[in-house]
């Protein structure tokens, strides 16, 4: 680069120190927007033959070359320097376009997700896991009410990156350097043939607008947030203390030192790798947020955070569905008669006694219990008449989890029939 003649050299007569050369180029992250900056490029030599600056041969000619070439910005300015263009708005249209085929990938990477969860959903519905708050456990649950909430949480990431597409689809090529193109290029045929689904409407925020940038920093940390309290749910339930599930050895690791351990380096790599994409975000808006109008050095920071939290989503997503589909859930077991006490409170509601007395009774049960050294469902009738009169012999019914689950049967609960719901709905937004 350094023999070569630089499209600002005019103005400057003092060779450049190397070390600035290196610290200024954008190349090595620029290639990867080739495509994207070839097709404008074509796009540009199109409306430029309308406008009567290129005939139809010279057009040809150029729109031939581009195609062949492999070169990024400094080929195309080259080529097409003399005929005005700047290459701020090119960078601009290049990222948008690079990043609208991304969206797209990542919305079907979502979608894929969303229905390995829910597959999984459908063929696990039967099994039973205890419901936490805290930490602590709570109520019964089906394993497939807790697969569900994720594929709800991953639905709202796929219609949040739904959204945001007519928010990058706009085409700031045009703009010029700053203040417009002075040829009456036409725009609208330049969105057409780009695929744009607008034109930026001022060319000072079309050259220098990165919320595009920053929005889709924040969708990634959200979906790697989801992701993360997911992977640490799983790490969870595969300790040995919990034992719910078992990762699939392609997703995970043993110890280098205790023979016995299997480590589940997938689920970490992924609760790891969401501080990652969080700090392309916090660190893009560090930058972002003292830039004057229109375009600045600083904005050549808005690329390597935008690859990156790209490059880690995608192999996030495709992680996540594989761990999914191929864990093995083992939570027969798992359940213990505490989990029921508030069956038993809801019970004595049914009998016509106030929740806020029930509630303390069936605390009471509890520590009669743990006072005792057994489970609440192990206590006598006998033993819950002396807590209230209300208790009945058909107390006895309340000692079962399929049925607890079951009476959870308003829309959202974790009954067979809510979460059979749960699947329809998520199986119907999935076909469309």
């Amino acid at each position: 680069m350094s023999g070569a003649k630089k499209l600002w050299g005019g103005r400057f007569t003092g060779a450049t120190d190397p070390l600035m050369e290196a610290f200024n180029e954008s190349i090595h992250f620029d290639k990867r927007m080739y495509s994207a900056d070839i097709r404008g490029s074509q796009a540009y030599i199109k409306a430029l033959e309308k406008q009567g600056i290129l005939t139809p041969a010279e057009r040809q000619t150029l729109h031939d070359g581009l195609a062949a070439i492999e070169d990024i910005h400094t080929a195309n300015e080259r080529r097409l320097g003399e005929l005005g263009r700047s290459r701020n708005d090119q960078v601009a249209t290049d990222m948008r376009l690079w990043l609208l085929e991304e969206v797209k990938k990542q919305i079907a990477y979502l979608r894929e997700l969303v229905a390995v969860l829910v597959q999984r959903a459908a063929q696990d519905i039967d099994v039973l896991m205890p419901g936490y708050t805290h930490l602590q456990r709570a109520q019964p649950i089906r394993w497939s009410h807790f697969l569900l909430s994720y594929a709800f949480w991953f639905q709202q990431d796929t219609q949040r990156l739904e959204q945001f597409v007519p928010r990058v689809s706009q085409l700031p090529l045009g703009s010029g350097a700053l203040a417009g193109n002075p040829f009456q290029v036409d725009r609208e045929l330049l969105a057409k043939e780009l695929g744009f689904s607008s034109i930026t409407p001022n060319s000072l925020y079309g050259t220098s607008d990165r919320d595009f940038v920053a929005e889709f920093l924040f969708h990634s940390s959200m979906i790697m947030i989801h992701i993360s309290r997911l992977a640490e749910d799983l790490i969870i339930y595969s300790t040995a203390e919990f034992g719910f599930v078992k990762l699939a050895d392609a997703y995970s690791t043993g110890s280098s030192l205790m023979p016995q351990k299997k480590n589940p380096d997938s689920l970490e790599l992924l609760r790891g790798k969401s501080g990652r994409v969080f700090g392309d975000m916090t660190g893009f808006m560090m930058t972002y947020k003292g830039l004057p109008s229109t375009y600045n050095k600083d904005m050549q920071e808005d690329k390597e955070p935008m690859f990156d939290a790209v490059d880690t989503l995608t192999g996030s997503l495709q992680i996540t569905a594989a761990v999914i589909a191929t864990l093995k859930s083992k939570m027969k077991g798992s359940l213990t008669g505490d989990m029921l006490a508030t069956d038993l409170a809801e019970y004595l509601v049914r009998k016509g006694v106030p929740f806020r007395e029930t509630h303390h009774i069936s605390g009471a049960a509890v520590k009669m219990g743990e006072d005792r050294g057994c489970q609440i469902n192990e206590l006598s009738v006998a033993d819950l008449k002396t807590l209230h009169p209300a208790f009945e012999d058909d107390v006895l019914k309340v000692w079962n989890f399929e049925q607890s689950v079951d009476n959870r049967c308003s829309v959202g609960g974790t009954s067979r029939a809510t979460v059979n719901g749960q699947i329809e709905i998520l199986n119907k937004w999935l076909s469309q």
